[in-house]
């Protein structure tokens, strides 16, 4: 199966669903440009198509998988809660869908954070639409905070009460659901798969309802669809092409019953069991958490957060992918734990068919 990966990043999610699936992804999408340099050193074939904004659709390869994580700034429970709106980075859902519409893979799988449960969606009028009518009052009125108060009430119940404001997932979802996909859902820690961090994602997986879409003219228009091209650029430092596909990723042991041997206790203190355990899942023992900057500083060691992530060593940090300290993070601090996203596709997939109360569904249908 081909991947068509939008939004890379070191791509994380990328290594997750090529595991799952047994799939290649043969293009993906980056314009941040060290982080870009990662990826093509890890996918070497893999053209970047640069700015999402400007890929003209119509000239991509098909994909049978198209994954990706669009920006989480503005629907983060840590930023400004801007919302999934017109405009705001988060905002380039619409892109995403755009690209949906027009390719029309077999399956799509997006990761965002858990504000998408939480943030209220403010979506563009599509043809035919009226804004009241996609937008009530409550939902586009000048005090945020109570638009917020007033969105449908359960984060898991998404979209059974049309005049409240819709929460940022049940607006994608709504989405998928116009673009003919059947979609489910789960919330999931990285800490439930043996990770010694919390950092709680959603995962969605999407399959297209109708066998032969061509020709339906849905004529929606999520994003706009540009007539230009966005030129591929070569971002590849000492390509590798020599990426993981870890057992581990499906093992459902996590060995929450790991002990601590003295040393590890001396070092770790009250960490040293989830250390402990996330080094024998990974089979890699823990780095130094902490470096001294040039101005006399502690700052997170860029290759210990690589190792939270449960990546190979030196998938961000080898230096000669030339990424400072800094954009290690920043990239590290945006990613996909792959463990994490592996056993949440494996799961969303043994949901099809059967009702399960750790999944949740929506269809084309409802």
């Amino acid at each position: 199966m081909r991947v068509g990966s939008l939004f890379s990043g070191y791509g994380g999610l990328d290594l997750a669903v090529e595991h799952v699936f047994g799939a290649e992804t043969v293009w993906f999408s980056e314009i941040n440009e060290p982080v870009a340099r990662v990826f093509a050193h890890h996918w070497t074939d893999a053209p970047n198509l640069g700015d999402i904004t400007s890929i003209n659709w119509h000239d991509v390869p098909s994909v049978d998988i198209l994954c990706g994580g669009f920006p989480c700034q503005d629907v983060s429970t840590v930023g400004k809660r801007a919302g999934l709106a017109p405009g705001t980075r988060s905002g380039l859902w619409a892109q995403m869908a755009t690209a949906i519409e027009i390719l029309q893979p077999q399956f799509v799988v997006i990761e965002n954070v858990r504000g998408l449960l939480s943030t209220k969606a403010i979506r563009p009028t599509q043809q035919g639409a009226s804004p009241d009518a996609r937008n009530p009052n409550d939902a586009t009125g000048t005090d945020a905070t109570a638009a917020l108060r007033d969105l449908e009430p359960d984060p898991w119940g998404l979209g059974d009460q049309p005049a409240r404001p819709l929460r940022a997932l049940g607006a994608v979802l709504g989405d998928l659901a116009d673009l003919r996909y059947d979609a489910r859902w789960l919330g999931i820690p990285a800490s439930l798969v043996g990770a010694p961090h919390p950092r709680f994602r959603i995962f969605v997986l999407a399959r297209r309802a109708v066998p032969n879409p061509s020709g339906l003219g849905l004529g929606q228009g999520w994003g706009d669809a540009r007539s230009g091209e966005s030129a591929p650029r070569d971002d590849r430092s000492q390509p590798s092409g020599d990426r993981p596909d870890d057992p581990a990723w499906s093992a459902p042991d996590i060995g929450h019953n790991v002990r601590a041997d003295r040393g590890v206790l001396r070092r770790w203190g009250r960490y040293a069991p989830a250390i402990s355990r996330w080094e024998r899942i990974i089979g890699r023992p823990a780095p130094s958490p902490a470096i001294l900057n040039q101005a006399g500083v502690w700052r997170p060691a860029p290759d210990f957060v690589e190792w939270l992530m449960g990546l190979p060593d030196g998938w961000v940090t080898a230096p000669h992918l030339g990424l400072t300290s800094a954009q290690q993070l920043a990239a590290l601090g945006n990613g996909v734990a792959p463990r994490q996203a592996s056993i949440a596709l494996q799961t969303l997939l043994r949901c099809e068919g059967q009702p399960s109360v750790h999944c949740h569904s929506g269809t084309s249908a409802n």
